[in-house]
């Protein structure tokens, strides 16, 4: 997991990956925005991650935005951790028969 990939959590509903691109872009060259979505509702899940071009630039992104507010919201942001493995399946299975 690079150290210049950030997570950005506490968005407003209503954000998009443009606002995002453009309010961070103030702390360095952004590689990518990735704005997360429900794939049930189509509505944003209220966090997104977003790499800089170094780690440089994503320590001064959390240095300039963790706990500000943005749209109305105080933000949380972090270096992102590694994705925790999860078992296979997984959901609900219904009521158990027996």
């Amino acid at each position: 997991m690079s150290d210049s990939r950030l997570f950005v959590g506490n968005l407003s509903f209503q954000t998009l990956e443009n606002d995002l691109r453009g309010y961070f872009s103030a702390a360095g060259s952004i590689t990518s925005v990735n704005l997360v979505m429900d794939k049930a509702t189509g509505r944003s899940r209220g966090f997104a991650f977003i790499e800089f071009a170094t780690s440089a630039e994503a320590e001064r992104a959390v240095e300039m935005f963790h706990q500000k507010e943005f749209q109305g919201r105080v933000l949380a942001v972090n270096v992102a951790r590694p994705r925790e493995e999860r078992p296979p399946g997984g959901g609900f299975r219904g009521p158990r028969q027996g």
